[in-house]
């Protein structure tokens, strides 16, 4: 079987994972840890970055530091993985969910910029601006674009959207380490980005991820939530509540070897990504997800189109070649379907029932590609 996306690990991870049993630095405290998320915040060009357990909890901490309480609103991508609206649902905030663009399966700004301009106002308290929903009457505090497949909308039309709504930009960069909007990193255009390094990603820790903002006090505070509040290195005192989320330090050894050969495995995702496109263009009724001009992703997870979405599905699988529907559009599930949801077509229920998610990893070689590539060619034929 090829598998869909497994991680490649053919660097230093042994000998450093060998060095924290070594020395018996396993858990949370270990040199491996600061040197993990230096690497991942320097090559995201972010001034900080905070290691965690996984994006998830980064995304939890960066909206507890965005002042995001239990009476707002957070807007969200309606097509995303669950974990984005766990996150939300963990501050006590209710999610608004927003339909995304048919052809970059990003967060739809049309949508979005009609939406704050017909459905919410803009009130002063306490001398800072906020926008609040005309029917709810809660606050919009926060938005969490999420970069679909590691490819990305437009961030400078969303960041301008953002600054004349006054909403904290909270990037869910769990998918797009590498990929990059006019030559600057996903992840570092709001007040946070999050990385995840879970056992898919283009990179992994296990599981894993790292908090990047450019803001010192917020990076230093980010910490410090993150290490149950503990305010004393001797004593257990603590100063509110905190939270046992930060990375150990064997895992963080794995992603500092990851790290290092990063460039590598990035370039191979995109070499592979080329191929399935040029491949694969004009078979069957195949449909790719349109790339602006402006965005170079890191091609995490390929994923198409097709009206024959569930039989292509059962064909790969029982012939050797493990592949994946998307991810169930969030109104849809039985915890979010009371949410507001804004949309016109519903676009995500048509990218729900016609994607297709195929083998990706990071070190997939070329063999498997033609392989994959001639099993779905193969099953069209069959389809007439």
């Amino acid at each position: 079987m090829i598998p869909l996306s497994i991680p490649q690990l053919e660097g230093n991870e042994w000998k450093y994972v060998k060095d924290c049993i070594d020395t018996g630095w396993i858990s949370s405290a270990g040199s491996y840890v600061n040197q993990f998320e230096q690497m991942v915040a320097e090559y995201a060009g972010a001034k900080y970055g905070v290691a965690c357990m996984n994006g998830t909890v980064g995304l939890h901490i960066a909206q507890i530091l965005s002042g995001v309480t239990q009476d707002d609103h957070v807007l969200v991508p309606n097509i995303t993985f669950i974990a984005t609206l766990n996150a939300v649902k963990y501050t006590g905030a209710t999610p608004i969910l927003i339909d995304v663009d048919a052809n970059n399966w990003q967060m739809d700004l049309d949508l979005l910029e009609d939406f704050l301009s017909n459905s919410t106002s803009s009130k002063s308290i306490e001398g800072a601006t906020f926008t609040f929903h005309n029917t709810t009457g809660k606050r919009i505090k926060a938005i969490m674009p999420v970069h679909v497949l590691g490819n990305m909308g437009d961030m400078a039309r969303l960041s301008e959207i953002c600054e004349k709504y006054h909403l904290d930009i909270i990037e869910d960069s769990t998918e797009a380490l590498g990929s990059i909007f006019k030559d600057k990193h996903s992840g570092t255009f709001g007040k946070f980005g999050v990385f995840s390094f879970n056992g898919n990603k283009i990179i992994s820790t296990g599981g894993g991820g790292v908090i990047v903002t450019d803001d010192k006090e917020l990076a230093e505070k980010a910490k410090h939530l993150t290490t149950q509040a503990k305010v004393s290195a001797m004593d257990y005192i603590h100063d509110e509540i905190g939270y046992n989320y930060r990375l150990v330090n064997v895992l963080a050894a794995i992603g500092v070897a990851q790290m290092e050969t990063f460039p590598n495995l990035l370039e191979n995702k995109r070499k592979m990504d080329a191929f399935y496109r040029k491949e694969l263009e004009g078979v069957g009724d195949i449909i790719f997800q349109v790339v602006d001009e402006r965005v170079n992703p890191n091609c995490w997870l390929f994923t198409f189109k097709t009206s024959k979405m569930r039989e292509l599905l059962a064909y790969l699988n029982e012939n050797g070649v493990q592949s994946r529907p998307f991810w169930m559009p969030m109104n849809q599930l039985e915890m979010f379907k009371k949410e507001i949801y804004v949309s016109s077509e519903d676009v995500s229920s048509n990218i729900y029932n016609t994607s297709i998610s195929i083998p990706s990893s990071a070190g997939i070689t070329l063999e498997q590609q033609k392989t994959v590539v001639s099993t779905i060619k193969e099953f069209y034929k069959t389809q007439g």
